[in-house]
């Protein structure tokens, strides 16, 4: 092909992994992009993933080094720095107080670029309480985000959105007020795109995250930030236990518990319900992360060449952790979820820590985290803080 031949499409998007054949026909068998979105190469691009700052594979064997390895790492792939030094600045708007705890909205800085609103929990008596930072989910729902898991006391609008998010995914109950009622505080905020930072539309989650790398910044880093940040808030308040903070989420809102835990140890447990697997097994045809859009909250480019989702989930060992996922669940083949559950045990069990690690599988249920898994994670809580 001379300098100007136009470029062929295989040869466009498979570049030197294929050639064109003979007379330029290519058949649809052939097509370079196969399975959807997927490069016809994906296979060997997955094999060349073995996660080699793993603990256990990483060359480093001092596990308190490894976890700063491994941390440092993480914070460098997110694109955004480290947590700054700005003030919190907090201004509180109190709400009304009833059911043994009181409400209050809260707005922060919990970066030195924008204010925050977050919904604030505090149970009444005197304290120190223990404290949950609570995460929300992403279900492609942004109109409301904190109000997810905290009743909107503050809006009817919200309160009945929220009510139908509720009785969806969480038998009815809004989790955030369940801890309350049993002593915790409890601190949610929305991310950006939901709730008072939004709403985006699902169509554009991808446009978002590419000004963001085009800006030399990340979605998805922002996300993990704010989050270990509002961690540190928590841990700060007078009212709080710092030594008994939990970090608590279903769905997207269970990667960013365990990706908190990982990044900040104010948190001292965590809980994640729905979201933890491998991610090759994930990374499979008909898988929704394909899709893009939404996986732009989770994806830090680069970082899977060295460290796998429950490799970094593993930063937070041997601190109390406890993983559900559901056996009809769509989202995590059940294959992905045994091989991260086994990457955790292992870790775990090299720091003889297992009686701290708690993995289940719900074999009925699916994307959900209904009333008697919410009772199971309020009693491991109890247990462990």
């Amino acid at each position: 092909m001379s300098a100007g031949d136009p470029v062929g499409r295989r040869a466009f998007v498979v570049g030197a992994g294929a050639a064109v054949p003979a007379g330029g026909a290519v058949s649809p068998a052939e097509a370079g992009v196969v399975d959807g979105p997927l490069p016809d190469f994906h296979q060997a691009l997955k094999a060349e993933l073995d996660f080699p700052l793993a603990w256990g594979t990483s060359p480093v064997r001092d596990f308190r080094a490894w976890r700063r390895t491994a941390r440092a790492k993480v914070e460098e792939h997110l694109l955004v720095d480290r947590e700054d030094a700005t003030p919190y600045d907090a201004e509180f708007d109190r709400g009304p107080q009833g059911d043994g705890y009181t409400r209050e909205l809260v707005t922060l800085s919990l970066t030195r670029h924008e204010r925050v609103r977050a919904a604030l929990l505090t149970p009444d008596g005197p304290g120190p309480f223990p404290a949950v930072l609570l995460l929300h989910d992403h279900g492609a729902k942004f109109d409301i985000g904190k109000e997810k898991l905290v009743r909107p006391w503050y809006d009817d609008t919200r309160l009945a959105s929220a009510r139908a998010w509720t009785d969806k995914y969480f038998s009815g109950r809004f989790v955030g007020d369940e801890l309350a009622r049993r002593g915790y505080v409890v601190l949610c905020a929305d991310a950006l795109g939901w709730g008072d930072r939004g709403p985006i539309t699902y169509d554009q989650q991808q446009a978002l995250a590419s000004n963001f790398y085009n800006l030399g910044s990340s979605l998805a880093g922002l996300m993990a930030r704010e989050d270990a940040r509002a961690a540190g808030y928590l841990a700060g308040l007078e009212r709080v236990d710092a030594r008994r903070i939990a970090a608590v989420g279903f769905s997207m809102g269970a990667y960013r518990a365990w990706q908190t835990a990982a990044l900040t140890d104010h948190i001292k447990a965590t809980a994640s319900v729905c979201w933890m697997t491998g991610l090759k097994e994930m990374m499979v045809p008909g898988n929704n992360t394909l899709r893009g859009q939404s996986s732009y909250y989770m994806l830090h480019p680069g970082l899977p060449r060295f460290l796998d989702f429950p490799d970094v989930a593993s930063i937070a060992a041997p601190r109390p952790m406890l993983f559900f996922n559901g056996g009809l669940d769509p989202l995590f083949p059940t294959d992905g979820v045994h091989v991260a559950y086994d990457k955790l045990r292992a870790v775990w069990h090299s720091r003889r820590a297992e009686e701290r690690l708690h993995l289940k599988t719900w074999p009925e249920l699916c994307h959900v985290f209904v009333d008697r898994m919410q009772d199971e994670v309020f009693r491991w809580l109890d247990a462990v803080l």
